[in-house]
């Protein structure tokens, strides 16, 4: 049984690869080159280290618009531009997801997780203030304090107004987000074993725990701040008795918030994330997503036992820190087991993203190409939402379907989505998509297996590469593992070539190395290759990884 133990084997480009794959939304060739020969320990601390919390602020990506380019967030709102602006924070997320030109960081795609395990919408949230505020939230505390992050999450605006915290007043608690708090933020609904967690009188003495929270200037056209207040007045403010469950704990009621003390709701709040987190299967919970977040989506009771138990100790031994877990986690012999590469299906962002950095295209600037940027990330986030992974718009408070449902992570390839999965990857191919007059999204295959060539014009001097040669040009690190040879051959003879002699590729090559403008050459070898990659990339939606 493979353990938590450091792994101390100098990475290799197909371990390096694999903990990039998992870290981030996917590499590229330099990066996967950059982590060959370090060790676990060095690779993860750079991915740590690398983290950006400082990027420059979304801004208005309609070119149509007088304020294109400028930033929106610090100006007074606009119901107008409501929904705008909404989707162009998103964009600006997946802006910082994948781009080329800065160090890899293993942030963004924990803060997907935490966004995913945290959930709010831009459809139900709707002010696009809240939903920045709340993604910064999870975004600058994604390898913090879990403590901080539950009890900021608590009273956030977007919480609030997702789940309807400020409807939540003695008299008529709203136990929304009292039982979401409980189910799906912090102890779970049942323990490994199957056994509840919590009551519903838990719910109950939760929500009334909570009442009194809310925000001011929803949506409020012209307003220039928004914040959360607490209301004496809306809170109960009698003791709260949990069960047996939390060690029958009574969170006293508090009655009035002295100006210059903690507020009355703020004092209940930290009883209330103390008891939460002081639950024994809290800890467990956390660990078990994390687990399934990066290593493998099946958890046996002897991983139940001898991972995700040791795991919690330690987050609970690191008085809730985030990172002590995320580099135990990810520098650990049984990350890197060869049981758990290839188990985890691509999800649409892992498709999408990791495609986009795989084959280099480049992210326009978001302030100078503005323009440009919009419709590059418009293709990503509308692809993404047709194979049911839309950005900041799940579908429920338990998050993306593939990340809760039975047969976890298998479900992102269903008979909706593959269709949209083989559109994507297919626009790679026919390069249709126009970033902007210089850039056609995709790849050029004439050019791609002219990289192949040594010495492309000396056609006497210089051998034509073969069929081979281009197949092993194209694999290299685009799959988890090494293609059979019925694969290669398959590939080779019968997507490639089309049942025609191998050797006949060469004729065709050496006929466009000679005369490279003959369209008749570029034609027959572009169509050769155009078949070989649209198929291969269909492999590699396949593709555990």
């Amino acid at each position: 049984m493979v353990s938590l133990d450091t792994y101390t084997t100098i990475l290799t480009a197909k371990t390096a690869a694999h903990l990039l794959r998992r870290a981030t939304f996917g590499p590229t060739q330099s990066e996967i080159a950059s982590f060959t020969g370090l060790t676990a320990s060095q690779a993860v601390q750079q991915l740590i280290t690398n983290a950006n919390y400082s990027p420059p602020p979304p801004v208005d990506l309609d070119s149509d618009q007088p304020t294109a380019g400028q930033t929106y967030l610090d100006k007074p709102f606009s119901h107008d531009r409501n929904f705008d602006f909404g989707h162009y924070l998103r964009c600006w997320w997946l802006g910082l997801m994948t781009t080329q030109s800065t160090p890899p960081s293993l942030l963004d795609k924990l803060s997907l997780f935490w966004q995913n395990h945290f959930v709010t919408t831009r459809e139900i949230v709707g002010d696009y203030r809240f939903l920045n505020q709340y993604l910064l939230l999870l975004r600058n505390n994604a390898l913090g304090d879990f403590r901080t992050v539950v009890t900021q999450i608590s009273k956030e605006p977007a919480m609030l107004r997702y789940l309807n915290g400020n409807e939540n007043v003695v008299g008529h608690p709203n136990e929304n987000y009292a039982r979401e708090l409980q189910e799906l933020f912090t102890v779970g609904a049942f323990d490994f074993a199957g056994n509840k967690n919590y009551s519903e009188d838990d719910v109950k003495a939760a929500a009334r725990v909570l009442t009194g929270w809310e925000y001011t200037n929803y949506e409020e056209d012209d307003s220039t701040s928004f914040t959360t207040i607490f209301t004496d007045e809306k809170h109960d403010s009698t003791d709260k008795t949990f069960s047996a469950h939390y060690n029958n704990t009574i969170i006293s009621g508090r009655a009035t918030s002295l100006p210059g003390t903690t507020s009355a709701g703020d004092a209940e709040l930290a009883d209330l994330v103390t008891m939460l987190l002081n639950h024994p299967h809290t800890p467990r919970f956390i660990c078990r997503k994390l687990y399934r977040w990066y290593v493998n989506p099946t958890i046996t009771q002897t991983i139940e036992d001898e991972i995700i138990g040791p795991l919690a100790q330690l987050f609970l031994a690191s008085n809730y820190a985030i990172q002590p877990v995320i580099v135990k986690l990810l520098t650990s012999q049984l990350f890197f087991d060869e049981t758990n590469s290839g188990a985890i299906v691509k999800s649409p962002a892992e498709l999408a993203i990791g495609t986009m950095r795989f084959f280099n295209q480049p992210v326009p600037d978001i302030t100078t190409e503005y323009a440009a940027f919009k419709i590059y990330f418009d293709f990503v986030y509308y692809r993404m939402q047709d194979m049911q992974l839309a950005i900041l718009d799940q579908s429920s408070v338990f998050g993306y379907e593939a990340y809760y449902q039975t047969g976890y992570s298998k479900i992102w390839i269903n008979t909706t989505t593959i269709g949209f999965r083989y559109d994507y990857t297919d626009a790679y191919v026919l390069r249709y998509l126009q970033v902007k007059p210089d850039y056609l999204m995709g790849i050029d295959v004439l050019a791609w297996a002219t990289n192949l060539q040594p010495n492309f014009s000396d056609v006497a001097g210089t051998p034509a590469i073969s069929c081979v040669d281009v197949l092993n040009g194209f694999t290299v690190n685009l799959f988890v593992f090494d293609l059979l040879q019925s694969q290669q051959d398959f590939l080779i003879d019968t997507i490639m070539m089309q049942d025609l002699p191998r050797t006949s590729w060469l004729f065709q090559w050496n006929a466009y190395r000679t005369n490279p403008m003959d369209g008749g050459a570029s034609y027959e070898v572009r169509s050769r290759l155009e078949n070989l990659m649209k198929y291969m990339l269909r492999m590699a939606e396949y593709q555990i990884f």
